[in-house]
C-alpha cells in the first residue's frame, strides 16, 4: 500500500511535523490532563496551545472533552500505533545500513 492511500497516516505525520505538537503528545503520553495544565510549560498563550491541540484533534491523535468549564485532553493511541507499524517496516533497512557502516569503519580503522 502506498502512503498516499493512507489518509490517517498522512494526517498523523503532518500533525507531528511540528515540535510543539510533538511535545504536547509526549506530555499526554503520561495521561489525561486539563488544557491549562497541558499549556503550563509552553511559552505561548492558551489560545496558541489550543490551536495546536485542534490540529492534533483533527488528525485523530487527541480527544478533547469539555467538563464544565474545563477542557480535558487525552492521547488516542491507535493513530500513533499505525505510524509506528509503518515505520517499523523500514527498521531492517536501517539496521543493515548501520551494520554496513560499522563494517566500513572497522576496515578503515584497521588501515
Amino acid at each position: 500500500m502506498i502512503a498516499t492511500d493512507m489518509p490517517q497516516l498522512d494526517a498523523t505525520f503532518a500533525a507531528l511535523s511540528d515540535g510543539t505538537r510533538r511535545a504536547i503528545v509526549a506530555r499526554l503520553a503520561d495521561g489525561e490532563t486539563s488544557l491549562s495544565e497541558l499549556a503550563e510549560p509552553f511559552d505561548m498563550s492558551l489560545t496558541a496551545v489550543s490551536k495546536h491541540l485542534r490540529v492534533l484533534s483533527n488528525a485523530g491523535l487527541v480527544d478533547i472533552e469539555k467538563r464544565g468549564r474545563t477542557r480535558h485532553c487525552r492521547l488516542r493511541g491507535a493513530p500513533i500505533k499505525e505510524a509506528v507499524d509503518w515505520l517499523s517496516k523500514y527498521e531492517a533497512f536501517w539496521i543493515d545500513r548501520f551494520d554496513a557502516l560499522a563494517r566500513h569503519l572497522a576496515k578503515e580503522s584497521e588501515k
